[in-house]
């Protein structure tokens, strides 16, 4: 964690190193999401509590230059390998909420399926890069895992033990004037389509606007709904009377029910199979079309629905891939690879509010109401990343059937106590600022009378 704090300013980063512990630790899960307690917990002084805490709140500091830090640091240990489908790395995309119920002034709202309906919260958007990493053989232990902290045994190669990750590359938070969830979302399809290499496509399920993320991202695979409808690229035959069409013929993918009466499918292009995990999956394909409301001539999305025997219902995907007749067996498989990897984005706030407790908070500041729930999503993938790259470690004698899993590696951090620790780098200290001419107690906050000034009050520094 210390070296994600590269170039954040004397002091500072030692407040934030102290705050990262916490959350990796679980002390947020027991104080229930208060920075104070948590802090506290770790055995810490009053005064580096309350250095840690003014970190989170007034720290010159940005969440983006954390994550550019970490992902160098996965990058430079090689443990990752990103995930690639005929070509193309998938970027998830995705919105999480931090439910805040009682912060004041605070606009946003998120749905919570538990209340079954959209309830106030912080809202984070969230692009990710996904790969896989396991368990390797190395000479020692990982770097990120200092055997004077605590004893972890050295990486050890286990066959079939690579898993699917997620690494963060991009959080976009709520800002000033923005009124709904969708704003958030806007920003988030803006930049990661600004990030896009030529071999990475953008996925996003269906929450997303189709026709937004069309005008914004360069590739992208995004799911539907399963009674959306498209429309064709071509004005139908004209019948010999009547105005003539502007619109081309409506494009049902999946038959559906409407007033009792059955809408049938309309006709594929096309029908395609493979085998994953020796089941037989089918996709059918409608190649050209636009959306319901487009007319003729505008951009142009290819709709795959995937028919999996392990899901009630089918995938209905759309795509801006370039597809052809000879290739398009592949590309429907490649569209439905590259969606399954969007589930990977999802681990992130599964890590970060139930497992390292930050499901909810109690600050109030402008800037640490928004950092917070970003430090918790980069904590949870750090100490997930760590926990898949080590051995397993048991949480007691009763563990027997144990994996390496973020859970188990929590338990074994909670019991440490920070104060106890060894001092982990040279720049990660307290700042030794001169303020003996400050004045202190009372007489450093004493408030002065105000001075009238016609009609109006002005006080006093």
């Amino acid at each position: 964690m210390e070296k994600t704090l590269k170039g954040v300013p004397l002091g500072t980063n030692l407040g934030l190193f102290q705050l990262q512990f916490a959350l990796v630790s679980g002390r947020f899960l027991e104080s229930r999401g208060a920075v104070f307690p948590a802090l506290d917990n770790l055995g810490l002084q009053a005064d580096a509590v309350r250095r840690s805490s003014a970190a989170l709140r007034k720290g010159r500091w940005k969440t983006q230059d954390l994550l550019d830090n970490w992902q160098k640091i996965v990058q430079k240990e090689g443990f990752f390998t990103p995930h690639c489908h005929g070509g193309y790395r998938p970027v998830p995309c995705d919105l999480t909420g931090f439910r805040r119920p009682q912060l004041k002034g605070n606009p946003a709202k998120h749905f919570v399926a538990e209340a079954g309906k959209a309830l106030p919260a912080i809202i984070v958007g969230i692009a990710v890069a996904v790969g896989s990493i396991g368990n390797y053989q190395e000479e020692g232990a990982s770097s990120l895992v200092d055997p004077s902290i605590v004893e972890v045994p050295g990486i050890v190669e286990v066959p079939g033990a690579k898993r699917r990750f997620a690494l963060p590359r991009l959080l976009v938070r709520w800002e000033q004037g923005d009124t709904r969830e969708a704003d958030v979302q806007t920003r988030l399809i803006e930049q990661a389509g600004k990030t896009l290499t030529p071999e990475e496509v953008a996925v996003f399920d269906a929450g997303f606007s189709l026709a937004e993320v069309r005008a914004k991202t360069p590739r992208f695979v995004i799911r539907l709904a399963k009674n959306a409808t498209m429309r064709r690229n071509f004005l139908p035959q004209y019948k010999g009377c009547g105005r003539h069409s502007e619109y081309g013929e409506i494009v049902r993918p999946l038959a559906r029910t409407h007033a009792g009466k059955l809408l049938e499918a309309t006709a594929c292009d096309a029908t395609f199979g493979w085998e994953d995990e020796g089941i037989r999956l089918r996709a059918e394909v409608w190649h050209d079309v636009v959306l319901s409301e487009d007319k003729v001539g505008a951009q142009t999305v290819n709709v795959v629905a995937v028919f999996d025997p392990r899901y009630k219902e089918p995938w209905l995907l759309a795509t801006n891939l370039e597809v052809t007749a000879d290739n398009f067996a592949v590309t429907a498989e490649v569209v439905w690879r590259l969606y399954r990897d969007r589930w990977a984005v999802e681990h992130l706030p599964l890590v970060a509010k139930p497992m390292l407790g930050c499901s909810q908070a109690f600050v109030f500041g402008e800037e640490s109401r928004l950092r917070l729930p970003e430090l918790a999503l980069l904590c949870g993938n750090v100490l997930s990343y760590v926990a898949a790259t080590s051995s397993a470690v048991a949480t007691g004698f009763w563990d027997r059937m144990y994996r390496a899993t973020c859970g188990r590696l929590r338990r074994v951090l909670n019991r440490l106590d920070f104060s106890e620790l060894p001092v982990v780098g040279e720049q990660l200290r307290k700042k030794a600022s001169m303020t003996s001419h400050l004045k202190t107690g009372v007489e450093g906050h004493r408030r002065q009378k105000a001075v009238k000034l016609g009609q109006g009050v002005l006080l006093s520094a």
